[in-house]
């Protein structure tokens, strides 16, 4: 299943669309915590939403690193691809 990188961003700015209460512009910079001031329990329960779109499971010390959409983008990338 090749899927590219702007279309993973598209998706992952799609299921964050309910928990971006303020409605801030998504960058591949965008820190998702920090910069949408989502607290850890709606982190997780976006993550979650994540795997079930994409059948992967990301481990929480991979989740540890993750900031950005970007860090994001390459995380779902390299679970897709089995990596």
């Amino acid at each position: 299943m090749a899927v590219d990188d702007k279309e993973i961003f598209e998706e992952l700015c799609r299921l964050l669309t309910p928990f971006n209460t303020d409605s801030i512009e998504l960058k591949p910079e965008t820190d998702i915590s920090a910069d949408l001031n989502i607290d850890s329990v709606s982190v997780m329960d976006f993550v979650m939403e994540v795997e079930d779109k994409y059948d992967i499971d990301i481990p929480l010390n991979v989740l540890s690193e993750t900031r950005t959409m970007n860090d994001l983008i390459e995380v779902v990338r390299g679970r897709i691809s089995g990596a």
